[in-house]
């Protein structure tokens, strides 16, 4: 499970440390079966009838866990992505889109800030990183077991799809015509951020898709704000004004 193309082909994923499984336990049907060294037992969380605990030896649970010093609990569980189409159904007011993300930790701070601020939704779209990339998963603290996720290899596509389902699209941009502290009006309507890649931001094409590109106003002397630091700003302007 440790290669992309394995996990995407069997639809199945490792959810390593007692965090990651406790949040997979919380999913009804996602875990297949739960390893743990007898000396971990006691991390276990609790676990539903029906899904088996197999007591290992510390050497095979270091075969299944990324980590340097496993914590010796360990899941194999089942995909827990949506289509895209379900999450709209639900009408939802906050949604956080991943264009071409690389990053696993930027990608899972991203889902954690998302579930933090209370958004109801987070595409992956494009070409970003694996939802159950091991540190993808790490980073997100368990908010990708909290908070829907959908996939969606086609940015345009997806834009298109919350922009029907009658969200505004904002996307991110340093040259926005819109200033984040003078957004209010934007804001306060149901609204799906769009992120781009780290390195190399929105392409124009997608950006330009949007129906507003908006700017977050720096003070100081830095170039720019980090991919995640980013995100929870927008985010969570948004959840402030959603709650006002």
């Amino acid at each position: 499970m440790s290669r992309r193309s394995v996990r995407t082909e069997r639809r199945l994923f490792l959810a390593d440390g007692p965090k990651a499984v406790a949040g997979a336990l919380g999913v009804a049907g996602c875990v297949v079966e739960v390893f743990t060294t007898p000396a971990a037992v006691g991390l276990v969380p609790a676990v539903p009838d029906g899904v088996p605990v197999t007591l290992v030896e510390d050497r095979a649970l270091a075969l299944l866990s990324d980590s340097v010093t496993p914590a010796g609990v360990v899941a194999l569980c089942r995909y827990v992505d949506r289509p895209l189409a379900h999450l709209l159904d639900g009408s939802p007011r906050l949604v956080a889109v991943c264009a071409e993300v690389r990053d696993p930790g930027n990608a899972g701070t991203v889902v954690r800030t998302a579930d933090a601020a209370g958004a109801d939704a987070v595409v992956l779209a494009g070409d970003s990183v694996d939802l159950y990339n091991p540190k993808t998963l790490r980073a997100s603290v368990g908010s990708a077991f909290h908070l829907p996720v959908a996939v969606e290899p086609d940015p345009a596509a997806a834009v298109d799809a919350l922009r029907a389902a009658g969200l505004t699209v904002l996307a991110t941009a340093a040259d926005g015509e819109v200033d984040l502290h003078h957004a209010g009006d934007l804001l306060a309507r149901p609204t799906a951020w769009l992120f781009g890649n780290e390195a190399h931001g929105l392409p124009a094409e997608l950006a330009a898709r949007a129906d507003h590109r908006v700017r977050i106003p720096i003070h100081g002397r830095a170039e720019s704000l980090n991919l995640a630091t980013a995100a929870a700003l927008c985010l969570y302007e948004s959840a402030r004004l959603h709650r006002s």
